[in-house]
């Protein structure tokens, strides 16, 4: 598990300095698409729901650190999507295109709800999303899209991200 933890913040790390630098670039009304949401999905979804709530808080302080965002935004949202992502582990079989685009889609609909959520809470110290402003529904997108190429690609380091299963 230990091992699942730091390959998925190496993969985390690689996505977010891809996310600040090239998809800036390419960014579409300013928005790029979340990788390491997907990341701690995948990883969540494969090995579980503690492996994906460990994998999630330290992948999110990562993004924390790299990011302008109050610390412990990113852990936060991370940790609670990789928790319930792990909830669902065996329950669907992981197909090509539909299961992540349906986790991914939830994902950042989870985000946009505690980033709203914690703006309320926060008495806006926290930035929300504008359920009617495009930045929501193209990164909404943008995730959805991508996640099951992203998916794939994942699944290629099976062997690094995904743990053994145990017989009892």
């Amino acid at each position: 598990m230990i091992k699942n933890i730091v390959w998925v913040s190496v993969f985390s790390l690689i996505a977010a300095l891809l996310q600040s630098t090239l998809f800036a670039r390419l960014a579409i009304f300013h928005t790029v698409p979340d990788l390491v949401l997907g990341i701690v999905i995948y990883s969540a979804y494969v090995n579980g729901s503690m492996t994906g709530q460990l994998a999630g808080f330290f992948s999110g302080l990562l993004m924390d650190c790299l990011s302008a965002s109050p610390m412990g935004l990113h852990a936060f949202t991370c940790t609670l999507a990789g928790a319930l992502a792990g909830m669902m582990k065996g329950t669907f079989f992981l197909d090509v295109v539909f299961l992540p685009a349906a986790l991914s889609a939830g994902a950042t609909a989870l985000k946009g709800a505690v980033y709203l959520g914690l703006h309320f809470l926060l008495a806006g110290a926290v930035p929300a999303y504008s359920f009617f402003a495009p930045v929501f529904w193209v990164e909404l997108l943008l995730n959805t899209v991508l996640a099951p190429f992203l998916f794939g690609l994942l699944k290629l380091f099976g062997p690094l991200l995904a743990g053994r299963e145990r017989n009892p």
